[in-house]
């Protein structure tokens, strides 16, 4: 469960063609036999994401900037104004709620990954990608639009049919053009075609044909980097059926899988899940998401908006593990996982309460 929705989508792209920029997104991907956590967008450990915050905000306007917030000195990826958690701060300062935006700038003031759905897709990865490069910084996407997307849950759609699907995902990379930019490819699209999502047959077949030529479209770009999503480590996956799936699905080419998106298991069980999934793939290197990682999963199918959880390691390339290539913020912290059955806010929508808690569990 992503949350890409089409109104938050539209509201978004409005947002790019008049001001230059983010993001969109709730999670899924088992969780020890459910369904996992939230999705969209740290550093190494011990360091503090407060302190880096705090750095940020501090930042004069000039080189490094772009929009209204400040790009990290020794980051590389980008840091966009025009997050749903950077609207929040302007306008929490805007009401004189200022301790809380001091607090929600440990979020805004990190480069997230900008989610692309069904609307606007190519307008948003133009103007991301074109803003990221003239900040001197790399774009990191997540493309989401597989059909049968999210096995009907709360961030269910998708493109239509593979014709559409193709094309959506060509304008993409064209949008992007040569620019650097990293993208995660398809979050659950994989393992859900080896749990009982129903996605079997002809329409796995389909599906791992899909993501090979969105690989292939997308590694057009010689800047580009590709990660295929692998699920996380508590979605039972054997290692050796879930690398037969993406080698159908195209991993050869691509750069590596990512794990954990939109999930909260910790960064040592990742890495040692990535370790025995990437000996099955001949040695490809993996992404870690760590937007939301800080306390760990809280266990059993707690996967949807679960409390008592903290920003986990801030996004950086310097993670001090040989086949992890960064730490990404792919879940973009704040952003509801779903309704989950108790009114909490649909998928993909800021959540202030929830954002405010994980910033202050931060270590």
């Amino acid at each position: 469960m992503y949350g890409l929705g089409r109104a938050g989508a539209l509201r978004w792209a409005a947002g790019v063609l008049l001001a230059g920029v983010t993001a969109v997104v709730s999670g899924c991907g088992g969780s020890d036999g459910g369904k996992p956590g939230a999705a969209t967008s740290g550093p190494g450990a011990g360091e503090s994401t407060g302190e880096s915050a705090g750095e940020s905000a501090g930042e004069s306007a000039g080189a490094g900037r772009a929009g209204g917030l400040a790009q990290l000195p020794g980051q590389d990826f980008y840091v966009s104004d025009q997050t749903n958690a950077a609207r929040q701060v302007t306008a929490l300062r805007g009401q004189g709620r200022t301790a809380e935006a001091e607090t929600l700038l440990r979020i805004a003031a990190q480069p997230s990954s900008q989610w692309l759905g069904e609307q606007g897709a190519r307008e948003i990865a133009e103007q991301v990608s074109r803003r990221a490069t003239e900040a001197g910084r790399t774009a990191v996407f997540v493309a989401y639009d597989i059909p049968h997307r999210d096995c009907g849950q709360y961030s269910a759609g998708g493109a239509p049919d593979a014709a559409a699907y193709r094309s959506w995902i060509t304008g993409v990379a064209q949008a992007i053009g040569d620019r650097k930019a990293w993208v995660v490819l398809e979050p659950d699209a994989v393992a859900h075609t080896l749990d009982n999502c129903g996605i079997k047959g002809d329409l796995a077949a389909e599906r791992y044909g899909l993501l090979a030529f969105a690989v292939q479209e997308l590694k057009k770009n010689p800047n580009a980097r590709v990660y295929l999503d692998a699920g996380n480590p508590g979605w039972a996956q054997d290692p050796e059926e879930l690398a037969g799936a993406l080698r159908r699905s195209g991993i050869a080419a691509a750069d590596g899988f990512a794990l954990n998106v939109a999930n909260f298991y910790d960064t040592g069980r990742n890495t040692a899940y990535g370790a025995r999934l990437s000996a099955a793939l001949d040695g490809k290197h993996f992404v870690i998401d760590t937007s939301r990682s800080g306390n760990g999963a809280l266990g059993g199918d707690a996967w949807c908006n679960p409390p008592g959880r903290a920003l986990g390691e801030r996004p950086t390339t310097r993670t001090g593990r040989p086949a992890v290539d960064a730490y990404l913020w792919i879940k973009n912290p704040g952003e509801s996982d779903g309704d989950c059955g108790r009114g909490e806010p649909r998928a993909g929508e800021f959540w202030l309460p929830y954002a405010l808690g994980l910033a202050q569990a931060a270590r």
